[in-house]
């Protein structure tokens, strides 16, 4: 079996299909390393697709998906079951402030929808506040939100979707400089509410740390200007934490950075380590309540399954006693200050940002001018020239436009870390020597 067959048969996704490179055959994980059929190793510093928090050949969580294959493989939506139960309760109690109650999906594409409708239905209202730089599922309905530009091509989507700037200060929208800038780019969200009637916005939704579309780490008191003005207005403030979530930035959640407790958490990928597809949409109680003397019109044939619900349960119980949201703030700062080191040795990196196992190299042509090495949704094929010379020296890592993505599992070593350092640093003096 070779990529080529499996490409003849099956999409390649995010991908112009005759134009994908034939990608390596995996064939096993163990740690934060994975093989393809022909033995190559690679250092996995993108945990997969950020959800392989606990790394390859997490035990617990391997045995608790088999136990509960034995024992109850499916269930009817409409039933329950001990993991179901089990996970529910620690959602409750990792989750910040008073959420408290889940509704279980497969996804945080799917995640993400059950919370935009619920914020419809809950206010009444229709509207949805999102940023340009954001990205919050693949179904029409999230496509429709988020700014992504892989939405482009599904447009016209569902209507009701305002957008408006990120708080990306190095590239700052308006040409501010914080702290400065007061914040100006928060103030503006309040004044778009304004503009567009706050009696039709049904919520605000962020990721608090922004993953694929530049990992750009809020200034302090952003999302507590959110939250003032969700409050002031009576309008939901979502965050989206499918990629943030379950120690990815240092804590349990990036919200908890800045003690922030939104009315619907998103979470998926980190849920269940990536051992089974898993989401959620977790509530406060104002929401619960409502839907507890009107009906609940959401719902899918996997919502709640036992496999997923037990890998959730096995994850989140090794996340917890092994404190390994603490170890990926150790570690992130670990792995931040070698990506500064790498910043000094080479003008191609205009600029080093992160939260603690979530980090990004942004590449400019210039770092006085902060050009973009490749501009923002190019399809300049440089990117995919630096991602197959990081594969072939052994690292996988994520490369969209001129950004560099970092999110390895959290149980990575300082070895490891040094090992990832090192091939960025070959690789990145390949480019500038215009080698790649």
């Amino acid at each position: 079996m070779d990529a080529l067959t499996a490409r003849a048969h099956v999409f390649q996704p995010w991908a112009t299909q005759e134009k994908e490179d034939p990608v390596p055959v995996i064939d096993r994980g163990e740690g934060c390393y994975f093989w393809d059929t022909e033995g190559r190793r690679y250092l996995d510093l993108l945990a997969q697709i950020f959800n392989v928090n606990l790394g390859y050949g997490n035990r617990r969580v391997i045995e608790a998906i088999q136990r509960q294959a034995g024992r109850l493989s499916a269930l009817n939506p409409t039933l329950t079951s001990e993991p179901r139960i089990r996970l529910g309760e620690l959602l409750s109690e990792v989750t910040p402030g008073d959420l408290g109650k889940a509704f279980l999906t497969n996804s945080g594409s799917e995640a993400n929808e059950i919370a935009f409708q619920m914020a419809r239905m809950v206010t009444g209202r229709q509207k949805i506040l999102a940023r340009y730089r954001s990205y919050h599922g693949t179904t029409i309905g999230t496509f429709s939100v988020g700014g992504d530009p892989r939405r482009l091509r599904s447009e016209p989507g569902v209507p009701g979707t305002v957008r408006f700037f990120d708080p990306y200060c190095y590239r700052c929208d308006y040409g501010l400089t914080f702290p400065a800038c007061d914040l100006h780019c928060m103030r503006k969200v309040e004044q778009i509410v304004q503009f567009e009637g706050p009696e039709s916005v049904a919520a605000i939704v962020v990721e608090p740390v922004t993953g694929a579309n530049g990992c750009i780490v809020p200034p302090d008191g952003y999302l507590r200007g959110l939250r003032e003005i969700c409050d002031r207005y009576g309008i939901l403030l979502i965050a989206d934490e499918v990629i943030d979530g379950f120690g990815r930035t240092g804590r349990w959640f990036a919200v908890d950075h800045w003690g922030v407790v939104p009315d619907i958490l998103v979470v998926a990928k980190g849920i269940t380590s990536g051992y089974v597809p898993l989401g959620a949409a977790i509530v406060r109680p104002h929401i619960a309540d409502y839907f507890e003397r009107r009906y609940l019109p959401l719902g899918c044939t996997y919502t709640g399954h036992p496999l997923a619900c037990a890998a959730a349960v096995a994850a989140i119980s090794e996340y917890r006693d092994r404190d390994l949201p603490a170890r990926a703030a150790q570690m992130g700062g670990y792995l931040m200050a070698g990506l500064r080191t790498l910043q000094e040795g080479h003008p191609l990196v205009g600029d080093v940002r992160g939260l603690g196992l979530l980090a990004c190299l942004e590449l400019v042509k210039d770092r006085a001018t902060r050009e973009p090495l490749v501009p923002w949704n190019s399809s300049d094929p440089l990117p995919s020239r630096i991602k197959r010379r990081f594969l072939e020296r052994g690292l996988f890592a994520y490369v969209r436009w001129n950004m560099i993505f970092l999110s390895p599992p959290l149980i990575i070593s300082e070895a490891e870390i040094d090992e990832g350092l090192a091939i960025l640093d070959e690789v990145l003096g390949e480019v500038e020597a215009g080698k790649v």
